[in-house]
């Protein structure tokens, strides 16, 4: 009842703010929605601003923008960076509904952009720790065989590192690859890599829009500790028929859009697969002519429009990993999700959006043939309902509220053998169920023309869920004899809550530049086991619980922005420090595969992590690019671990740099390049040795105590348009992008072994990628 109650008390004073900031006197609200005027696709982040006033407001993701202002007269200027600016003049005598389309202006050198935001976002929003990735702008830069990557984008970004060599998988100011909330669709992706990491889910045809927040995150948000990447698919050209697409040497894809009904409802439909499995067909090795390895995948979505305040959208993604080794070993993994939406507008100031959603990641390998054949089966999946709402009240305040659940099914492993004369026997660990809800409550306010703040609450509330067998440990962490285990029967036996409070603020100093300050507090209730930091598909994913407490962590953040040259250049500093309280690491030498007594692995204390970010990046002319610097640091303090005093965790890189050029030397030709230097990462090493009952027995630095090498590539492409022209229904392009242009020999790990005959230790260094050209063709009609 506690829990409830609180929700009561959340619900009663959101809505006398509501009703307090409704009141006005001969006000009236223009709303509507600003679409591309090419294909009908709704602009996430187009500006409306009232000339010759402070007052403004940006597009939701769907689209949709809702302004209230006194009666009088107006020039109403609406843009997006890439489109013509529109300006309409209007008498507000009334309440005024106006649908925008803008069109694209001149794709001249000066028209290229980073992001998707209007010039001076980044001085005037509240928003800090945030990046819009901008999938024409990622399309310029090199890409790793030849897949334009998202994630592999955001790597380039300062705060962000990435999990090693070719990798997809990151982490984001300190946290763990499962501290951050990637989400396709308002969908969880558990697991968001192809090919053991090499690349990510999303298909960049498919894609609409992504912003990552590592800091001052909304209070929308919640159920991970580091970050947010929301990733928005396209709704399908409302106009006409498109095809795009493109042919690589490993991999290819194709895109179909249409309306279902013009400018009333759309569709799109994508999928890619990779196919270097063909070329093993090529070798005279036996083995490999009989491996497998590619994926494939396939992104839908469809929206029609019911009538002026109410749309609906149904959009999915489904996405295999294919594994075989001579048929004797094989491993197939993905992601299966399902979203559906309705939007309604109750009034030209209230804007919903429900939302019912399914989320599957699951794996499975095995031995398909012989006395030792067996398969493993393992799965995690959750549905979710959820209701947000916006509401404008006027210029200067906006709110948010809203409320999901979410019931959580953990399959951790389901062994069993595939001959019946097998020497071992079936292992299943017991299934786990959980629910988890949120509720919250923002208004970003504005006092004056200066100063802007957005505050907001989440109350968040994950519940166990029977039947299941919870082991009790003692001190030491093993099993209680004589009361080694509670069994409980159908319901809840746990509740866990969590209250979790975000802020931002922004004030101008000039136009140009700004000081922004965010502070959030952010709650975990899931973990995740897994010896890898790549993008290793066997992951185990299991809940908070009676032995392990969820995780909460408090990040504060200061930063100054300053714009130059008339916008053309941005700038930014920003320092954080964030702890974590409840951090889990595993004891040496874990056992968390097939293993009951799990949380008996898990040692459990306290994480730190803090730095400051340095972001320059040109926004127009011929050459554009960014240069983002990361100094920061990572530790954890864990009982039982490193004698419970402080050491590095394993993703822990102090300095980070990335540059990023892209050059348009005329309408035909453009260059991209890249290059990255990092620390190497943490590892235990062996400093010494010594002989006991005539063994050699290593002795060991203190838990990541030192480092492998550093990390340093450059990389490189050429786009050619041979036959660039607007109006032209076909167009194409080809890319070579060289990956490691320099052969830089990377390490992507480094083991000890001990000489036989003379005992000596000695380090062997492997790495994954030599130079790699690629070329890949591209098309739309």
């Amino acid at each position: 009842m506690k829990v409830y109650s609180i929700m009561k008390t959340i619900l009663i004073t959101l809505f006398t703010v509501l009703a307090f900031c409704g009141l006005s006197q001969e006000k009236f609200t223009i709303s509507g929605h600003i679409k591309d005027a090419s294909n009908g696709e709704e602009l996430i982040g187009a500006t409306v601003r009232v000339k010759n006033t402070s007052n403004g407001v940006a597009t939701n993701v769907y689209g949709f923008y809702s302004i209230t202002l006194e009666k009088g007269n107006y020039e109403l200027i609406y843009s997006f960076i890439g489109f013509a600016d529109q300006s309409i003049s209007i008498e507000l005598n009334q309440s005024i509904k106006k649908d925008i389309e803008l069109g694209s202006a001149a794709q001249t050198l000066e028209a290229i952009e980073v992001s998707a935001d209007r010039k001076d976002e980044n001085v005037n929003s509240t928003e800090m720790s945030t990046v819009d990735v901008n999938i024409e702008t990622i399309k310029k830069i090199p890409a790793l065989m030849g897949e334009v990557d998202i994630i592999r984008a955001i790597q380039l970004l300062p705060g962000v590192q990435t999990a090693g060599e070719g990798s997809t998988g990151f982490f984001v100011r300190g946290g763990g690859a499962d501290q951050n909330l990637i989400l396709l669709d308002e969908a969880t992706v558990f697991n968001a890599s192809h090919l053991l990491g090499f690349f990510s889910v999303f298909n960049q045809d498919a894609i609409k829009d992504a912003k990552l927040y590592k800091g001052g995150i909304p209070a929308r948000y919640g159920g991970r500790l580091s970050s947010v990447l929301d990733v928005r698919m396209k709704d399908g050209n409302a106009k006409r028929l498109s095809l795009s697409g493109g042919i690589g040497l490993i991999s290819s894809r194709l895109t179909i859009e249409a309306p279902i009904v013009k400018d009333k409802g759309s569709f799109i439909l994508s999928g890619r697969r990779t196919y270097a499995d063909l070329f093993l067909k090529l070798s005279k090795n036996e083995d490999l002519r009989n491996s497998q390895l590619y994926f494939y995948d396939f992104n839908g979505k469809a929206n029609y429009n019911i009538n002026e305040n109410n749309k609906l959208y149904l959009s999915g993604y489904f996405g295999r990993d294919i594994l075989s080794l001579a048929g004797e070993f094989l491993m197939g993994w993905g992601n299966t999700t399902l979203t559906a939406r309705w939007n309604h507008l109750f009034n030209d100031k209230l804007f919903s959006n429900l939302t019912l959603i399914s989320s599957d990641f699951d794996y499975k390998l095995g031995v398909p043939e012989g006395v030792d054949a067996f398969e493993w089966n393992s799965s995690i999946k959750n549905y979710s309902l959820k209701n947000d709402y916006t509401y404008y009240a006027n210029t200067s305040n906006t709110l948010r509220f809203g409320l999901q659940s979410t019931f959580l099914d953990f399959n951790p492993a389901d062994f069993k053998p595939l001959d019946n004369n097998a020497s071992f026997n079936p292992l299943k660990l017991p299934k786990k169920f959980a629910l988890e809800h949120g509720i919250y409550a923002s208004n970003e306010q504005r006092f004056g023309a200066n100063l802007t703040i957005d505050y907001g609450l989440r109350f968040s509330v994950f519940q166990n869920l029977g039947k299941d067998t919870v082991y009790n440990f003692d001190q030491n962490f093993d099993t209680i004899p004589g009361n080694s285990f509670t069994a409980y029967q159908k319901g809840i036996y746990k509740t866990s809550t969590g209250l979790e409070p975000r802020l931002s603020v922004k004030y101008s100093l000039t136009d140009q530049s700004s000081i922004k300050a965010s502070y959030n507090r952010m709650y975990q209730y899931l973990h995740l086991a897994n010896n890898s930091t790549s993008g290793t598909p066997i992951d185990i994913w299991f809940p908070s619980g009676q032995n392990i407490a969820p995780r909460w962590s408090d990040q504060v953040a200061l930063g100054y922005f300053r714009n130059f040259l008339n916008d053309k250049i941005e700038s930014s500093v920003e320092v954080f420090y964030k702890t974590t309280e409840n951090a889990i690491d595993f004891k040496d030498n874990a056992q968390l595969i097939f293993n009951r007594l799990l949380e008996g692995e898990v040692r459990i204390g306290e994480a730190k992590a803090y730095g400051a970010e340095f972001f320059v990046r040109k926004r127009t002319g011929k050459f554009t690019g960014w240069i983002s610097y990361t100094l920061s640091k990572t530790q954890r303090r864990i009982e039982q671990i490193n004698n419970n005093e402080w050491y590095n965790s394993n993703y822990d890189k102090p300095h980070n740099l990335s540059i990023v050029a892209t050059y348009e030397i005329n309408k035909y030709w453009n260059l991209g390049a890249t290059f990255v230097y990092t620390s190497g990462i943490p590892l235990t090493a062996p400093t010494g040795k010594f002989n006991y009952q005539g063994q050699t027995v290593p002795i060991y630095s203190d838990r990541n105590g030192a480092r492998i090498p550093s990390y340093n590539r450059a990389d490189f492409s050429v786009t050619h348009d041979p036959k660039k022209n607007e109006n032209r229904k076909w167009k194409s392009s080809w890319n070579l992008s060289v990956y490691n242009l320099y052969n830089q020999k990377n390490p992507f790990s480094i083991t000890f072994n001990a000489d036989e005959n003379t005992g000596e230790t000695t380090a062997t260094k492997t790495y994954l990628f030599a130079i790699i050209p690629t070329i890949t063709y591209n098309f739309k009609f």
